[in-house]
Formats: C-alpha cells, sequence, structure tokens
C-alpha cells in the first residue's frame, strides 16, 4: 500500500479478521474505546488459578501458560490503572510464583499445553530454565510497577545472563533489551545496552537464526517507540528506514503480516491481528500517523 499507513484500512482489517480482545484494544487506542471493554475480553481468558491461557495464537490451550500471561500483561499496559487490573495482574504473578524454579527462571512452556494444539516450537516436554519467558515477564511486571515477590529473583536470574547476550538468539535479546527498558538500576541497564550496541549488525536486521526462511525481527521489533532503551541500538538513520518499511508493510487488505512460521489457520489471523495492533502503536509512537 506504498508508505502512507490507512488506518482506515487497518481498521476494517482488525475488525474482519482479528479476534474480539485485539478488536476492543485497537478501539481503545485508536477510536477512544472503553478501556473496560478491553478489561472484560481480557478477564475473560482468567483461570481460576490467576493464569492466564488461550491468549497466545500459538499456544491453543485454556491451561495457564507463561505465554499467555505475557500476552495479557501487555494488554494491562495499555489501559489506564485500575483496582480490578491491578488485581489480575497480582493474582497472575501469584499462579506465576507456583510455576518458577529455585532460581527464579520460568520455562518457555508448561507441560500442560499438551492439551491443546500448539507450534511447534513450544515443546511441552521442554521445562529447561527460558531466559527469552523469565525476561518477557518481568519486563512486563516492572512495566506495571508491580510490588510483587515474584519480580525480585526473576529479574536476578536475567541479569545473570545478559553479558552472554547475543543477537543469534533473536527473540531472547528483544526481550531482555525491553527488561532493560524498566529495570529499576537505571545505570546498569544502561551499560549493558551500550555493550549489547556493538553486537547488533549495522543493518539493524535481526535473522532469527532457528526460524523459517525470512523470518527476522526489525528494530522497531526491538524498540516499538522511540523512547525505549532498545532505540539506543541502532543509527538514526536504521531506525528511520525500518520506521518507513514498517509503513509501507501495510498490505492491501489493510494489515501487516508475520515472517514466522504458520503452523494454524486460525492462528495466523490471530497473529496478524495481534502485529498489525502493534504496527499501527508503533507508527504511531514514531510519528508516521
Amino acid at each position: 500500500m506504498g508508505g502512507v499507513t490507512d488506518l482506515d484500512a487497518a481498521r476494517t482489517f482488525m475488525a474482519t479478521t482479528a479476534r474480539l480482545l485485539e478488536r476492543r484494544r485497537f478501539a481503545h487506542l485508536f477510536d477512544d474505546g472503553s478501556p473496560e471493554l478491553v478489561l472484560g475480553a481480557l478477564a475473560a481468558h482468567r483461570n481460576p488459578d490467576g493464569g492466564f491461557g488461550m491468549v497466545d495464537p500459538d499456544v491453543r490451550t485454556a491451561t495457564s501458560q507463561p505465554s499467555a500471561l505475557r500476552y495479557s500483561l501487555d494488554v494491562l499496559a495499555e489501559l489506564p490503572p485500575s483496582e480490578e487490573a491491578r488485581a489480575l495482574a497480582m493474582g497472575a504473578f501469584d499462579w506465576l510464583q507456583t510455576v518458577t524454579a529455585a532460581d527464579g527462571s520460568v520455562s518457555f512452556v508448561l507441560p500442560t499445553a499438551t492439551d491443546g494444539p500448539h507450534a511447534p516450537w513450544f515443546d511441552p516436554g521442554d521445562t529447561s530454565p527460558s531466559l527469552l519467558m523469565t525476561a518477557q515477564l518481568a519486563a512486563a511486571g516492572h512495566r506495571l510497577e508491580l510490588d510483587h515477590p515474584w519480580l525480585g529473583p526473576a529479574t536476578a536470574y536475567c541479569w545473570g545472563h545478559v553479558a552472554e547476550l547475543d543477537p543469534s538468539e533473536a527473540y531472547t535479546f528483544a526481550f531482555v533489551v525491553d527488561l532493560l527498558d524498566v529495570v529499576p538500576d537505571r545505570a546498569r541497564a544502561d551499560a549493558a545496552i551500550d555493550v549489547l550496541a556493538d553486537r547488533v549488525p549495522a543493518d539493524g536486521r535481526i535473522v532469527v537464526t532457528e526460524g523459517v526462511e525470512g523470518e527476522e525481527l526489525d528494530p522497531l521489533d526491538v524498540a516499538p517507540w522511540p523512547e525505549h532503551a532498545g532505540a539506543r541500538l541502532f543509527d538514526d538513520a536504521v531506525l528511520e528506514r525500518a520506521v518507513a518499511a514498517r509503513a509501507e508493510g501495510q498490505r492491501d487488505d489493510g494489515g501487516w503480516d508475520f515472517t514466522w512460521l504458520r503452523w494454524n489457520e486460525a492462528g495466523t489471523c490471530e497473529s496478524r491481528g495481534l502485529v498489525t495492533l502493534n504496527a499501527v502503536k508503533a507508527l504511531r509512537a514514531y510519528g508516521r500517523l
């Protein structure tokens, strides 16, 4: 569709393709929609144990899963503070603490995911510590400014692995950088960002080495808004090109697409709704709407 973002086309795409939760989010962020309706749509995914299920398009199980919680916390970060939102978040971290290892880490997926379809990269039999998952959950907790006992040990676990971080582990790299954007120890975080900047490819594109052909992250996946700490990893010209490319990525149907494996038709539609919402959010943050 060229380099000019068509917000009306994106709105139509969301209405025809995205699930209810993302439609409510889009309405709240771009059309003055009710945050209470977003919260209601999200709360429908909450389980009695306090966790969330059926939120990650690639883990299609109703059981509570770390990745479902990560998406849920992203939603809460978009909403104005409220007692209901805080209660959902704190209850979810109470659940998370019950599935966390002694070293503060969380597995990428829990064995309970075997009860439903899931993408091939989610292996319910692998309960090893996941820096990727632990970092993104810790980042979300800090961004919500939660005072929860889970955050301290989890953040310490992530700090223990920052020095060895490399862009070849693309998603882990992006989520650890996101954690560095919000950790309270700003001096330590800034120093870590300076070190990581030397490891990023000059063109800013981070290839997912274990993904499918063409799967990669671009600078806006690492720095979704200009003030994000991840923006310091890229030259201004690289960021400008990434913003232009994101705008040009809008498809004829009004939505954006993703580069990872398409394994499920319903999940493809849900994921496109998510990436379209994130694309429009990033373009607005960078002044392109």
